[in-house]
């Protein structure tokens, strides 16, 4: 009996590997893909060579100088938004979580709009830092806030305090913006999430942040498992929830703001894609944020590229692609939840 049950976890195993080899896949033809369309249409060799040869030529210096900034930029934040929304949804044990629950998305619009009223709206890479910043505090207000009272370290507390910092950023910006229109116009593209016009220099400045903070998830997988569990189990296992707790939420800030900072707001994709993933791998947090990751930044991917060659414009925010996709599985999300309650 012992034999056959390892013998069934070695092939679930197997063929876990292999359909995260297929994802790999599949994310590496979206990006090439999305690189060689467009209103120039260039060869997947033009594409390969403008890469790993670049020659100074017009089609090499689109590829290197728009395209692929671009997609660099949809790879990170999507990878990084979904692993976040994978484990916000492991600390709350709440499948409808997201990284926007700790305030993030809300924190980073408030520094970047405050940042443009009070430096002028061309800060042009700074912004960055600002909605970084903006973004790691906002997240450790949240915790600090849901770390006391009645619900302290509990994830009715982090869900709660969540609500109420982001809807509190949420009115102080949009009251900047009624009174500052050409920040309204400069920022209105950025809320929206988008990786339009973003350079290789805004890429290398959260680049370190969202790759630390993916190897940390990845480490974190099997205690991400066990906070999933509830408080509770989490504790009859041996495990402190609070430091686990702590730790997760710090690695979300690296996550989550450093794809804020650099796509925007972009909604949706931390909370879809780890659903399909637990869906095609189980409840093992050891493959759900690898599986979250590589799919995340599909859908960013091809998001992006759908939504430039739909829309005819190469402007168009993802996020707002992405929505159309997100909102009806939210929908049926909360929809198929509550009748699981019920």
């Amino acid at each position: 009996m012992t034999d056959r049950r390892a013998g069934c976890i070695a092939a679930t195993d197997c063929g876990r590997v292999l359909a995260f080899a297929i994802l790999l896949g599949l994310l590496l033809l979206a990006a090439l893909s999305a690189i060689a369309l467009g209103t120039v249409a260039m060869a997947p060799s033009n594409v390969i060579s403008a890469i790993f040869a670049f020659d100074g030529s017009r089609g090499h210096l689109l590829v290197t100088s728009i395209r692929l900034p671009r997609i660099i930029a949809a790879l990170l934040a999507g990878s990084a938004l979904a692993a976040s929304g994978a484990i916000m949804q492991a600390v709350t044990n709440n499948p409808l979580a997201s990284p926007g629950l700790l305030g993030i998305n809300a924190g980073a619009a408030f520094s970047v709009v405050s940042s443009m009223t009070l430096f002028g709206a061309g800060i042009g890479d700074i912004y960055v830092w600002f909605a970084f910043l903006g973004a790691a505090i906002a997240a450790s207000i949240v915790y600090a806030l849901g770390s006391f009272g009645a619900f302290r370290h509990s994830p009715l507390g982090l869900v709660l305090a969540g609500a109420i910092v982001a809807t509190f950023l949420t009115s102080l910006t949009t009251t900047v913006l009624i009174f500052d229109q050409s920040t309204l116009d400069a920022v209105r593209l950025w809320t929206a999430g988008s990786v339009t016009g973003r350079t290789m220099a805004q890429a290398r400045t959260v680049a370190p942040y969202i790759l630390t903070g993916l190897v940390a998830a990845l480490l974190l997988g099997r205690h991400l498992t066990t906070l999933s569990l509830g408080s509770d189990a989490s504790r009859s296992l041996g495990q402190n929830p609070v430091v686990w707790r702590g730790a997760s939420v710090v690695i979300v800030i690296l996550l989550a703001g450093g794809a804020v900072a650099l796509a925007g707001p972009i909604g949706f994709v931390g909370l879809v894609v780890p659903h399909i993933a637990r869906m095609c791998v189980g409840v093992d947090y050891r493959w759900i944020v690898p599986f979250s990751a590589v799919g995340g930044a599909l859908l960013v991917v091809v998001a992006d590229t759908v939504g430039r060659l739909a829309f005819g414009s190469q402007s168009f925010p993802v996020g707002v692609t992405i929505a159309f996709v997100g909102a009806p599985f939210f929908l049926y999300l909360a929809r198929t939840r509550l009748r699981g309650e019920t």
